[in-house]
């Protein structure tokens, strides 16, 4: 699938980006990727577009572009148990850094850009994410309701915090459908409880499942956490949700 690098306009600057495409010279459903805690790097590219390749448009931003270009910081090939907690150490000021406040102007910027792309079609768009860009994804969707229809998050964090502007908080806005995939100790069941509750009073289409024998960042093939089984099964709720909610022809 062609891979286009990009530069998106933004309340604060050009964010790069890229975008994955599919091969045939049509227009397509937009589809907004936001990447784990790590950010932009190979296994995000492939992911991206294997999306592509089931007939979609898919744009994956660099959510720290303010501190720089993709990626912000030195990762290596394979982000093993024994050195994850460093390179989080070093990302810890770029994510908290990003503020609600920018995550929303950022949305705004991301969605303005996608849907104005001549490859992309007409109709309403998806927007998934991974690790903290569930959370990213779900902020989207909810500021944005007429535009996204679909909504995914796979081993999500920070969902439900005790924050006044918990991205829970914001559910009553969505009208989008949602599949959320946790890893079996991403949240409490507690906190589970309150983000179906959420979801429930919406009233929209959802679901919420723990995927079996998982751990944080299940997806990610180049993390010690990844679970082919689970990035199968991932791939196996996301495609339909996207085909039922995006009308890809």
């Amino acid at each position: 699938m062609p891979i286009e690098t990009l530069q998106i306009p933004t309340a604060d600057g050009l964010a790069d980006a890229f975008a994955a495409l599919p091969d045939r010279g049509e227009r397509h459903p937009g589809v907004l990727l936001y990447t784990d805690a790590f950010g932009v790097r190979p296994v995000l590219e492939e992911m991206a577009r294997e999306l592509a390749g089931h007939g979609y448009y898919v744009l994956v931003p660099n959510l720290y572009y303010r501190h720089g270009p993709a990626p912000v910081t030195e990762l290596p090939r394979h982000i093993g148990e024994e050195i994850r907690p460093a390179v989080i150490a070093r990302l810890m000021p770029l994510i908290e850094a990003h503020t609600t406040e920018r995550v929303l102007r950022d949305a705004d910027a991301y969605l303005r850009f996608l849907t104005t792309r001549p490859a992309v079609g007409p109709g309403p768009v998806g927007v998934i994410g991974y690790c903290i860009g569930a959370a990213l994804a779900m902020r989207t969707a909810a500021a944005h309701p007429d535009q996204v229809a679909a909504v995914a998050g796979f081993h999500p964090g920070f969902l439900v915090t005790d924050a006044p502007d918990s991205p829970h908080r914001h559910i009553p806005k969505l009208t989008a459908e949602v599949h959320l995939g946790l890893a079996e100790n991403d949240m409490t069941p507690e906190a589970i409880s309150e983000l179906n509750r959420a979801l429930d009073a919406a009233g929209v289409d959802y679901t919420t499942e723990i995927y079996p024998e998982t751990i944080h960042g299940f997806t990610m093939s180049d993390t010690d956490a990844f679970a082919p089984s689970a990035l199968q099964h991932h791939w196996d709720r996301l495609l339909p949700l996207l085909d039922r909610t995006l009308a890809n022809g």
